[in-house]
């Protein structure tokens, strides 16, 4: 009785053996999968190979350490701070243009902007200028608000926005994905021993770099845009008497401008006429002589 006791733990023992080898076995011939998986993979594929790479770190260490989560701190990402593109077009009419010209450059410097463009322009009718004003963005609004006042009279006022954080959250991303693929090759560079080998890998490297490079001035423009927002103002005053409706088209002005386009167009044919002078004088010729070789022939 006790040798059946024995022998049947002593099987017990054998069975749990087995299938703690078989576990063993079957962990690494998956580890072992993923490193062949990866040595075959092409140098092309950077992002295949990239994930094989992390599907292999992520197995290892999924295996030998638990993962820590921290309670009551949410993770925060500030890649999701909101990046808005600011735009406005706004067009005044003035009753006094010195005196608001020199208040509006002035004005700037208080809320922290610049003028990036202007462009200034007097006829007999009007004296206009053109800026465009650079503001941080939490103070768009407060310049847009001081902007009109008494005796300007608002013409255009026009807002558009655009939200530019998804752009440039998935930039960031493969911005870095790129960098991961560049180390990875940067390691290959260190066991390349041939000189062909090493101009394959380093021009890899070059192109994976050319595209971060790429991708990080994308970054800063689009952060740079969305930090100052950008105002396109054009104010002007009508000089000499002239008012609004004497800039309005009439019937009689129109009919002119009219005449005018054809005399235009008469003219334009006329001079295009005698700059081909040689041509006509040959094409002439010509037909002159056929007529009169067809006269003889007869």
């Amino acid at each position: 009785m006790k040798s059946i006791i024995v022998f049947a733990a002593f099987m017990a023992v054998l069975i749990l053996s087995c299938n703690s080898l078989e576990n063993k076995k079957s962990e690494i011939d998956h580890v072992t999968i993923n490193d062949a998986a990866l040595a075959e993979a092409k140098p092309e594929d950077e992002k295949a190979a990239a994930g094989l790479y992390k599907m292999a770190d992520n197995t290892t260490d999924t295996a030998s350490s638990p993962q820590v989560f921290q309670s009551g701190q949410p993770a925060a990402n500030p890649d999701w701070d909101k990046k808005i593109i600011k735009t406005a077009h706004v067009t005044l009419e003035l009753k006094d243009y010195a005196s608001y010209n020199n208040a509006i450059h002035a004005k700037l410097k208080s809320y922290g902007a610049y003028v990036a463009q202007e462009r200034q322009n007097q006829t007999d009718e009007q004296i206009t200028n053109e800026i465009s004003i650079k503001v941080p963005v939490d103070k768009f609004d407060d310049l847009m608000n001081s902007l009109s006042g008494d005796g300007i009279k608002v013409l255009e006022k026009n807002i558009s926005t655009e939200d530019v954080t998804g752009e440039v959250v998935d930039t960031k991303a493969r911005m870095e994905a790129k960098k991961q693929v560049r180390d990875r090759y940067l390691d290959l560079l260190k066991q390349a021993h041939s000189m062909k080998d090493i101009l394959e890998v380093q021009g890899e490297i070059n192109g994976i770099q050319e595209d971060i490079e790429s991708a990080a001035g994308r970054v800063d423009y689009l952060v740079h845009a969305s930090a100052y927002s950008t105002v396109n103002l054009k104010y002007f005053q009508y000089v000499n008497g002239v008012t609004a409706k004497d800039t309005e088209p009439t019937f009689f002005s129109e009919l002119s401008e009219a005449f005018k386009d054809g005399a235009s167009v008469i003219s334009n044919l006329l001079l295009f006429i005698i700059s081909i002078w040689p041509i006509i004088i040959a094409g002439i010729f010509l037909v002159f002589y056929f007529r009169r070789w067809k006269v003889k022939k007869a």
